[in-house]
């Protein structure tokens, strides 16, 4: 039994969930530091909630029409689908509310926290259910009924959204001592008797409609396979929206990321009431067949809520029009418009982004759409679904007059850059073999058994970052800000030298983030100035904005490397993204393919390898972490993928001689699916994320064969807890049992931008001491080899090919 609203016309996903001015940041960091208490933390989401609600009101949602998804949550949307069926893991009992709430997140000073990995192919992070036979699943957390309850003390009518139950069970990890090949899918039973639990409880307060999010359905790369999803999906909505399951919303089912038509017959026949499906990723379906969708509202997701681009007005309305006469087809009760996705993965509005450049800045708030913007293109867009085409023809004009516009704006085509990825070659991706390399390389850095490192970024303390807002703002002067900059620098390499890493970094004070600070110094990017947008947790990022043909003015990285090198005579890396990783953590271009884009990115790189290499740099890492974030969803897509995302690293890396080591680094991913790919970049080192999965990658890159240097990271760096000498030593351990000694680094998970300076010193000082102990324990030699020399007239016979020439723009 359920309500007979109507599904609104118009509707998004969700919405950026941290705030205009970042208030949800603010308000869970004071809570950390005892700064907020719980009974404060509460009456802050509140606030921000209301704020949203009225906003979206504004921008013309409806009122009381369930238009208005209510996705907050203070941390993660899975952590709160794990608390709701109470799915908690038994090394955090005796926690409650809150407290239990942030530990399963961050973890603290007794208890690591869940696993955390990227969500789908985006750069938000979730956190990993831990599932086995016996952990308890019941309703356990009425939030989700408390929130849409308070929503309708304010007067708003929301539409309460979760994670949906398989996806919810297909992103899990099996509980520590499952048993072997047990999947949490297996639990599928009760999780859709806590999921009606809670529905009942909605429908009770009165929920006319709930939206469960199942971009499960899209995905061929989770564990299980998408038919076998699409299957457990129609058990368990067959359940959830059976005659017999009592009173309950009804229900919208989303399939985000990718093309649901394959899971569209299941969920109709299921009994749903409405069905989403993302119309950029993908294109109209086939009509499943007369009376097939009877009773079901289809949702056509065609303004994009990844990308920041205006929509094309015209495109949009007509796959709306070819999605209605599906739906008239197939007996479909209604259309109706909304995002692709959440917008959670877009910053809140334009019209808070001003940009120095007068023509620039009037062309991006032409081309531009933040998520107040999406709302509105939504709302036109429903418009002329209920009133037909010439409705809206003033907007759709417009769009096209943008679109046309920008095709034609300076910079957008830059015909030198264009012309040097033409002349790219295979001879201009390669490098001599490994087994040379690596013997330039030992002759040169001396370096012991397990070399101790970090990723690269140090903390970065409230003067660095006041120094650095001052420089930007004009009132700190080069000379001033050099000089602070330097001073830093100087610490850094004097604290590493004095805790005793081999392999130093310079910490990267300068940096604001590891793509914005790239984008600000290559043509083709603009970057924002209040464009946060959600990472995971409390931490934000500003995506930058790719909008023409990228190619690098003048060097970069290569004054402070130099300098950081003058300061010690122990090897300084320096530190660069790699091309995939700016693409997927900017808002990229879309009017030519991701692989020139890619291809521009790298020669731009390439430049600044060389660069660095010329003085004197003898470890250079080129990062690319979001190497698996970005693999498509659909199976069909992925070699076509890696093919130009490992051509497009080893393009900016290949120009090197062989006595230069190439570093890479990777992190929060599941990397088994891509082992060739990582192979196939070709880089000397590469360190991965491995801390919280306890080297669960390990055996599968023993079992590829992984032949190069691996650095598994040894500290999780997203928790504040400092892991003890006997922990780094246990999980240096683990890996030695696993890969070659000679093999291995020992290193962070990630950079330490993040955290302070205190849990950084203490635990670095651990980490060092771990290796030292793991060699002593596995009678690796700990004596250096020969001292490090920035010398390489040894190996000149072995120099490879060497980087094409720079652009003469």
């Amino acid at each position: 039994m359920t309500t007979t609203t109507p599904f609104p016309t118009a509707t998004i996903l969700g919405y950026p969930r941290i705030g205009r001015g970042r208030e949800l940041k603010r308000a869970v960091e004071a809570h950390w530091a005892g700064r907020l208490d719980a009974d404060g933390l509460r009456t802050a989401e509140a606030e921000l909630r209301h704020a949203t609600h009225e906003r979206l009101i504004e921008l013309g949602l409806g009122r009381d029409d369930a238009s208005i998804p209510e996705t907050f949550a203070l941390y993660d949307q899975v952590l709160d689908a794990i608390s709701l069926i109470g799915a908690v893991p038994q090394r955090f009992a005796g926690r409650e509310g809150l407290d239990l709430h942030f530990a399963l997140a961050r973890g603290d000073a007794t208890v690591a926290p869940l696993e955390m990995t990227k969500w789908f192919d985006t750069n938000y992070h979730y956190l990993v259910p831990e599932i086995g036979p016996d952990t308890p699943i019941r309703l356990t957390d009425r939030t989700v009924v408390d929130r849409f309850a308070q929503a309708l003390g304010w007067g708003v009518t929301t539409r309460p959204v979760l994670v949906g139950p398989v996806t919810l069970l297909a992103l899990a990890k099996a509980a520590d001592g499952a048993p072997a090949g047990w999947s949490p899918l297996e639990r599928l039973d009760e999780v859709v008797a806590a999921y009606r639990a809670a529905l009942a409880l909605l429908a009770e307060a009165g929920a006319p409609w709930a939206q469960l999010d199942e971009p499960a359905l899209v995905s061929d790369n989770l564990p299980t396979p998408r038919g076998l999803l699409i299957e457990a999906a129609g058990r368990a909505y067959r359940r959830l929206a059976a005659p017999d399951a009592g009173p309950r919303p009804a229900l919208l089912v989303t399939t985000p990321y990718g093309d649901g038509a394959a899971a569209l017959p299941a969920l109709a026949a299921a009994g749903v009431e409405a069905i989403h499906l993302d119309l950029v990723r993908a294109g109209v379906p086939e009509a499943p067949g007369p009376r097939a969708l009877a009773g079901t509202t289809l949702v056509g997701g065609v303004v994009d809520g990844r990308n920041i681009w205006a929509a094309d007005l015209a495109e949009a309305a007509d796959r709306l029009e070819a999605l209605r006469r599906v739906a008239e087809s197939s007996g479909a009760s209604g259309t109706a418009v909304a995002t692709s996705t959440s917008l959670q993965h877009v910053p809140h509005d334009t019209a808070l982004e001003h940009w120095d450049d007068p023509v620039l800045d009037t062309a991006l708030h032409d081309w531009l759409a933040f998520a107040d913007q999406k709302v509105g293109e939504v709302t036109t867009l429903a418009r002329g679904l209920r009133a037909g085409r010439s409705a809206i023809a003033s907007e759709i004009a417009r769009s096209q007059k943008v679109l046309a516009e920008r095709a034609e704006a300076p910079g957008v085509c830059v015909p030198a850059v264009r012309a040097r990825v033409a002349s790219l070659t295979e001879a201009d991706r390669a490098r001599v073999g490994y087994p040379v390399r690596e013997a330039a390389q030992a002759r040169r850095l001396g370096l012991p058994n397990l070399p101790t490192t970090t990723i690269g970024s140090f903390p970065q303390t409230a003067d660095i970052r006041r120094a650095r807002a001052a420089h930007a703002r004009g009132e700190l002067d080069d000379a001033a800000y050099e000089s602070r900059i330097k001073a830093e620098v100087a610490r850094v390499i004097a604290l590493q030298e004095e805790i005793g890493l081999d392999v130093l970094v310079h910490g990267e004070p300068e940096r604001n983030d590891m793509v914005q600070y790239f984008a600000e110094q290559f043509a083709g990017f603009a970057v924002t100035r209040e464009g946060w947008v959600q990472s995971y947790g409390s931490r934000c990022t500003r995506p930058s904005i790719l909008w023409g043909d990228v190619w690098r003015p003048e060097p970069i990285t290569v004054p402070w490397t130099a300098y950081a090198q003058s300061l010690t005579s122990r090897p300084v890396k320096g530190m660069l993204t790699g091309p995939v990783t700016i693409i997927a953590w900017s808002f990229p271009r879309e009017d030519i393919p991701l692989s020139e884009v890619g291809d521009q990115i790298a020669l731009a790189l390439r430049d600044e390898v060389a660069d660095l290499e010329d003085a004197g740099t003898p470890v250079i890492q080129v990062d690319e972490p979001a190497l698996r974030e970005l693999l498509p969803l659909e199976a069909s897509r992925h070699a076509d993928y890696l093919a130009w995302a490992v051509g497009a690293f080893r393009a900016a890396t290949a120009g090197v001689r062989p006595e230069t080591q190439i570093h890479t680094h990777l992190c929060y991913s599941e990397f088994g699916q891509i082992l060739d790919a990582i192979a196939g970049l070709d880089a000397d080192v590469t360190s991965i994320e491995a801390a919280r999965s306890r080297m669960e990658v390990l055996p599968e890159l023993a079992a590829h064969g992984f032949a190069r240097g691996i650095g598994p990271g040894v500290w999780d760096i997203h928790s504040p807890r400092v892991p003890s000498v006997e922990e780094l030593a246990g999980l240096i351990g683990a890996a030695a049992r696993t890969v070659p000694v000679h093999q291995l680094w020992v290193n962070p998970d990630c950079g330490l931008k993040t955290r302070a300076y205190p849990e950084t010193e203490a635990t670095l000082r651990n980490l060092v001491q771990a290796a030292r102990t793991v060699r002593e324990r596995i009678g690796a030699a700990a004596a250096r080899r020969p001292a490090f020399t920035q010398s390489h007239d040894a190996d000149q016979a072995l120099t490879g090919v060497r980087p094409a020439g720079s652009i003469d723009l």
